[in-house]
């Protein structure tokens, strides 16, 4: 590990006790900042309203650190953004935002643009399937960016079970994301979960990042992050542990393939002719193959948007 990522571990991970709330809050009081939660969700009813009602609960009512709760439905099929109103989030469908861009499936696409639909000086990122939720998730990626004026970039980490086994969560990052890192981004090889869809920002940061549209958004979030503000800008915070749905292993695999070409664009900012991923399923006759593509499309710095420059004016 290079002595920058050791020194950058001993001053840049922190755990979430090491903030209490009433200093957050009294560090937002004096510096005047925002905070809005964003809910990327796709059929999510089974979960979606729980995580909004612990926020709202305990982040807007019994402490005001969150100022608006937003969950962006991106083509549910099932009650999730019922669910999510009833529980007192404001929804916001992901058609309705920025209509003259026809909008493509994935969960980068829906991130980019919920920065048009908040207003927070600083956004923080909630995936819509954890279980067990525990608003720490919230204040404890918060806290630094309201505490640290020099931190843009705030990730939480956390152990990941599976099937009941501490730690072995977490596949495509420990498969995929985390050797690209440390081969290519070395700086980088101090994250935990690189991959983990549980982070905040600063607002003046997110605007200048392009925004893969899928699975690659966090890893290229992560790096692009580190050119333009530096790995000091950076840091993450233990919130203990993180339950959600597991996806099967050919999922895995498309995920993995995004990853990688995202980290492939990054790495030499190239071209690949229609890139895709072939897997295969037992059918009736055998193996039969089934070919995906993979994203490939990225969504510009969010400053680049006439309509988003034209809100900030306003």
């Amino acid at each position: 590990m290079l002595e920058e990522v050791e020194r950058w571990l001993a001053t840049r991970s922190w755990s979430v006790t090491d903030r209490p709330l009433h200093k957050i809050l009294a560090a937002k009081q004096r510096t005047g900042q925002s905070v809005s939660v964003v809910l990327p969700a796709l059929n999510e009813e089974e979960t979606v309203g729980d995580i909004v009602a612990v926020i709202r609960h305990d982040l807007v009512e019994q402490v005001p650190l969150v100022d608006e709760i937003v969950v962006v439905d991106s083509g549910s099929t099932d009650r999730t953004a019922g669910v999510a109103a009833a529980a007192g989030a404001r929804v916001v469908h992901r058609d309705e935002v920025l209509p003259r861009i026809p909008a493509v499936p994935g969960k980068g696409e829906v991130l980019w643009r919920s920065l048009l639909v908040t207003s927070g000086d600083i956004l923080c990122f909630i995936d819509a399937d954890l279980r067990e939720f525990s608003s720490d998730f919230v204040s404890g990626i918060v806290g630094p960016l309201l505490t640290e004026p020099d931190v843009d970039l705030v990730k939480a980490m956390y152990d990941r079970p599976l099937a009941g086994t501490s730690g072995q969560g977490g596949r495509v990052t420990e498969l995929m994301a985390r050797p690209l890192l440390n081969m290519h981004w070395p700086q980088l090889a101090g994250f935990v979960q690189p991959l983990g869809g549980e982070y905040a920002a600063r607002r003046s940061l997110l605007e200048q990042l392009p925004f893969p549209v899928g699975y690659g958004v966090e890893l290229g979030m992560l790096v692009d992050a580190l050119h333009l503000v530096g790995l000091d800008a950076l840091a993450q915070v233990d919130v203990g542990v993180r339950k959600h749905r597991h996806q099967d292993g050919q999922a895995l695999g498309r995920m993995a393939a995004a990853i990688y070409r995202t980290a492939q664009l990054r790495l030499a900012r190239g071209h690949l002719v229609r890139p895709s991923l072939t897997q295969f399923e037992r059918g009736e006759d055998g193996f039969e193959p089934r070919t995906y593509s993979v994203d490939t499309e990225e969504r510009p710095p969010m400053a680049e948007i006439a309509e988003y420059a034209e809100r900030k004016v306003a």
